[in-house]
């Protein structure tokens, strides 16, 4: 007979992942900790602003220990333009949660404007499209006899199209508007109505870089999410840097979680960042909490070893943006 306790227990689980589910189904985007080294995922304004071009690789394993929980896997590259005013991204991003599979498509593309010596303002659209696969095999449901679910499973796609704005300063601080996905009916079909409804996301970011000394800098940020129909989620973090090569922080997320995050420049041209969340609602007692880990290759900066480079670190108006290895942003 199992202890009344333990079924009480695991009732409460069960209903606040049933809840949380449907929090993260409603929010489209999938959300990050490390944002502010994942702006391109979100704003495709971003992909032609970096010195250099990037590919990122982004794992998250969200309330570990509670099985249907989402996990999260991120590619990407930013490819700014020779001619200082265009860029290129790529982004594809597979979200799994429970039975549910969606991957994700887009190729955007940014325009930027000098505003000033050392601001600009950049436009960006992205297009693409999603998959949304749901097997109904991998999940126990109320009703098993619902009409919905007898196929055993369900497959849709459905087109992205979404833009953004990101103003910058090329050393202090930045601002971002985005909106990723314009077709907000796409997703809704009647036979999963109850499960997938989608509305227009849109995000702000923005952060400032402030220099304590020759060796260290403070970096506050953060990240706004508003979803039609849904609480806004805000995100804050701190970060201190230091040398150009070792980075540690944390971020707050209201209602939500607290983070520590730490990075570390293992090169001029690869970063590697993680974060570990703790969940300040009632999942925080069931939940392991939440890992996130990034790798940043940065082509064409070259050279192992301490990102303090001084030949890196010093500016350079010759050909290309100027570099200032490693930006914070």
């Amino acid at each position: 007979m199992p202890d009344k306790k333990a079924l009480l227990k695991y009732r409460i689980v069960l209903l606040m992942l049933l809840m949380a589910m449907g929090l993260v189904q409603a929010q489209k985007e999938p959300q990050y900790t490390q944002y502010m080294y994942n702006i391109g995922s979100f704003n495709p304004a971003y992909v032609g602003t970096v010195e250099t071009p990037e590919i990122i690789g982004l794992y998250r394993a969200q309330w570990v220990d509670i099985p249907g929980a989402p996990t999260t896997i991120r590619g990407g590259a930013n490819i700014p333009f020779n001619n200082e005013k265009m860029g290129l991204g790529i982004n594809i991003v597979s979200d799994q949660l429970g039975p549910s599979t969606q991957t994700y498509f887009d190729v955007a593309y940014s325009y930027e404007i000098q505003l000033s010596d050392d601001t600009k303002l950049s436009f960006g659209m992205n297009a693409g499209g999603s998959s949304l696969n749901i097997d109904y095999s991998k999940g126990t449901f109320f009703d098993p006899s619902d009409n919905s679910i007898l196929g055993g499973n369900y497959s849709n796609f459905y087109p992205t199209v979404g833009a953004g704005l990101f103003m910058y300063h090329e050393e202090e601080w930045y601002l971002g508007v985005s909106a990723p996905n314009f077709l907000t009916n796409a997703l809704y079909n009647d036979e999963v109505a109850t499960i997938v409804e989608d509305n227009m996301q849109f995000n702000f970011i923005g952060g400032y870089v402030f220099e304590l000394g020759e060796q260290t800098k403070f970096k506050p940020a953060f990240l706004l999410n508003y979803l039609g129909g849904s609480p806004v989620t805000v995100n804050l973090s701190a970060n201190f840097q230091f040398i150009d090569a070792l980075t540690v922080g944390a971020s707050y997320r209201f209602d939500n979680a607290v983070s520590g995050l730490a990075g570390f420049q293992i090169s001029n041209a690869m970063f590697i960042g993680y974060s570990y969340d703790y969940n300040t609602n009632g999942l925080g007692e069931y939940s392991g909490g939440s890992h996130e880990a990034i790798l940043k290759f940065y082509i064409g900066r070259g050279g192992f070893g301490s990102g303090n480079n001084k030949s890196k670190n010093k500016k350079s108006k010759n050909k290309g943006k100027q570099i200032d290895s490693p930006r914070f942003f």
